[in-house]
């Protein structure tokens, strides 16, 4: 399952709908908005996707991720809109039979998302000043 949202992400929903009786391991990943970019002080963070490509790249790594591992279930999700520090922006979920696969399916996921998604990020900084930042820098 793949998402995009302006809704806050309810990351224990998440991990209860990739557990499966078959799966021995549930593998959750959560970034968050952090208070510090480099030497830069964070206030907040904008994020913004062209939806209809966003999603077709969420759902190639999701099928790519299941050619990969034998996995359960798998949800990626992505916050769109304004994010305040602390906020969970992106969520991966991944159920498969052994952990060790639930890790590496869950990380290359992630990696993947980051990298290809066209999901971009405005850094609003405490000195006022912004920065749009792409998918994968």
């Amino acid at each position: 399952m793949i998402r995009l949202t302006r809704d806050v992400i309810d990351y224990h929903a998440l991990t209860e709908k990739v557990r499966r009786g078959d799966c021995g391991a549930v593998v959750l990943f959560l970034g968050t908005v952090r208070d510090l970019t480099g030497e830069r002080v964070t206030v907040a963070l904008d994020y913004e996707a062209y939806p209809a490509m966003a999603e077709k790249k969420m759902a190639e790594i999701e099928s790519d991720t299941r050619t990969r591992w034998p996995v359960g279930e798998i949800i990626l999700e992505h916050r769109l809109g304004r994010l305040e520090i602390g906020d969970v922006s992106v969520a991966v979920a991944v159920s498969c039979p052994h952990r060790a696969q639930a890790f590496e399916a869950c990380r290359h996921a992630i990696d993947r998302l980051k990298e290809l998604v066209p999901i971009w990020k405005k850094e609003n900084w405490a000195d006022g000043s912004t920065e749009w930042v792409h998918p994968g820098a």
